[in-house]
């Protein structure tokens, strides 16, 4: 596999884990419920909370509030807070939310290339694991 020294590859002496500059980028964008809360309200605008749990059918209610939380605080979420009765919240992807479209877009360019390929290596790995 070739790498693009300038943007992949760090110094030889560098701690794998302090010099890859894409892990905490990993940690914030790609835990488990994050990708498909930015990825809905990317693709279908501002949601109340209900309606991005009838979209994200597999979610808890518990765990959504604790990802929109996380997200609002990392900037890539904005909750909106209306003051009526009963109150009304809705969350929006903020703009640094946004600037995170083009990485899905090549990560689905991506995944629709090669998840084909993926398949097929552990099919290959797992027969001759048995």
């Amino acid at each position: 596999m070739q790498r693009d020294q300038a943007t992949w590859a760090p110094s030889a002496s560098a701690d794998p884990e302090q010099a890859c500059p894409v892990a905490p980028v990993v940690d914030i964008v790609f835990s488990r419920w994050t990708t498909p809360i930015l990825w809905t309200l990317n693709y279908q605008g501002r949601q109340r909370f209900v309606e991005l749990q009838r979209r994200i059918t597999t979610i808890t209610p518990k765990v959504l509030t604790q990802r929109l939380r996380q997200l609002e605080r990392d900037g890539l979420v904005v909750r909106t807070y209306h003051p009526e009765v009963p109150p009304r919240v809705e969350y929006e992807i903020s703009d640094l939310g946004r600037s995170l479209a083009p990485l899905f877009a090549h990560l689905a360019e991506w995944a629709t290339s090669h998840l084909d390929d993926v398949e097929r290596a552990r099919r290959a790995y797992d027969t001759t694991q048995r």
